[in-house]
């Protein structure tokens, strides 16, 4: 991702708010539509939004950030 873009979600309440859209939009494709072209596009959609927000982000961020780990 681009700076710009780690740096809007940053902020660990956006990362948990695209993730849970992401998450009920492949709940409701999974259980309500049962779609599989859909099911797979959201399901890989909610891996990404998983490995990028919470495994893989920095979050060593600028100082004053409210969820930033402090650096040692």
């Amino acid at each position: 991702m681009r700076q710009s873009e780690v740096d809007w979600f940053r902020p660990l309440w956006r990362r948990v708010a695209v993730t849970a859209f992401v998450a009920a939009w492949f709940a409701w494709e999974a259980l309500w539509n049962q779609e599989p072209l859909w099911m797979t596009i959201t399901g890989g959609a909610l891996a990404y939004a998983v490995w990028n927000f919470f495994i893989r982000f920095d979050q060593r961020g600028k100082s004053g950030d409210d969820d930033a780990k402090p650096e040692t």
